[in-house]
């Protein structure tokens, strides 16, 4: 559980120290009488020990960071209906003691980083953030702890430069949508297209559905519809996506036209401990894919898991080697062609 922390700024001392420990990333402006800004830091430091065996590539154990981030949300209080709001969140990677994200070492130093406005009107919001199509699509299966959570979709989770609405809710139905500016596939000329995506969601009860389109374009004119569904029963929970690619390519490879996603993930819950799994077959990403894992939520913002990956054809959720000893940036995934497993524990400390 996180725990909040607010206060009205005059002058911005814990913003400002704030800015020193995330480093040069962080830009804050301080104005004279901002007072009614209220912050919101929060952290979440996440390790796993993983026993490995990549295709191809020797066995290996170590320590890998699980996606730990630190950070904080700003809100100001407009008026009794509009609230102004920031956010900007930064990756540690434990293991290796940087701030980089453990996946995107190269590409992403800072995991959210968004201004916004929110209302009767609903939300809209610009910068670097969750995109609508992984909220609504890939979201109600990506339930795990470990790194390896979140691979067996066809979309990206954030994107930089990108405008993002998200509807108040009519009676159950909402929907959202995004563009994100050179985020998607290549075109001919070898330069990024923009990113176009919207999702529709009803929600009744304990039952959310939702559907969805992300339009990446590139030379290939590539999109990727996607549903979903989740459903609660007391302890037990179910959540299930499909995703199928509509696209000009046929060649063997990820993104052919007509390759498909199908996921059904479950979990119980009994008192502090929650077992889950997922079985999952992504063409051309994976194949055969089961992840199992067990949590152990031992105090407020404290939980312990342990949990096992296993995909047939090994395309990218399994580093070649271990988190200290990668030696390329971005880190180095086996080139497919066999199975890949993992076992993996560690812990969860969020604040």
């Amino acid at each position: 559980m996180k725990t909040t922390m607010s206060w009205t700024l005059a002058p911005l001392s814990g913003a400002v120290a704030l800015a020193l420990i995330l480093g040069p990333n962080t830009v804050l402006a301080q104005q004279e009488g901002a007072g009614g800004v209220e912050f919101d830091f929060y952290g979440s430091l996440r390790l796993q020990y993983e026993a490995a065996s990549p295709k191809g590539e020797d066995s290996y154990d170590g320590f890998r960071d699980a996606y730990s981030r630190i950070g904080f949300n700003a809100n100001y209080e407009i008026n009794d209906n509009i609230s102004a709001f920031a956010q900007l969140e930064v990756p540690l990677d434990l293991a290796n003691g940087k701030i980089q994200d453990p996946f995107n070492t190269r590409d992403e130093d800072i995991r959210i980083g968004k201004i916004g406005l929110s209302g009767n009107f609903g939300t809209v919001a610009y910068g670097r953030d969750w995109l609508p199509y992984y909220n609504a699509i890939a979201f109600p299966v990506d339930m795990f702890y470990s790194f390896q959570s979140g691979f067996a979709t066809y979309t990206t989770f954030r994107e930089s430069n990108s405008v993002m609405y998200y509807s108040p809710d009519f009676n159950g139905f909402s929907f959202a949508a995004s563009h994100s500016a050179n985020a998607g596939y290549a075109d001919s000329s070898g330069s990024a297209d923009d990113r176009i995506q919207l999702t529709g969601t009803y929600s009744v009860g304990d039952t959310t559905l939702s559907v969805g389109v992300d339009d990446v374009d590139g030379a290939n004119n590539t999109r990727i519809w996607g549903l979903s569904a989740m459903h609660t029963m007391g302890p037990l929970s179910l959540a299930a996506k499909v995703e199928y690619i509509d696209s000009d390519q046929d060649i063997g490879a990820f993104g052919d036209d007509g390759d498909v996603a199908a996921n059904i993930y479950a979990a119980y819950t009994m008192g502090q401990h929650v077992f889950h799994g997922t079985y999952a077959n992504v063409d051309n990403y994976g194949e055969d894919v089961y992840h199992l894992g067990y949590a152990f939520n031992w105090m407020d913002g404290l939980t312990l898991f342990a949990e096992y990956y296993y995909e047939e054809e090994a395309t990218g959720a399994i580093p070649a080697v271990k988190a200290r000893d990668s030696g390329t940036d971005p880190i180095p995934f086996p080139s497919g062609g066999g199975s890949n497993n993992v076992f993996m524990v560690g812990v969860h400390y969020s604040f």
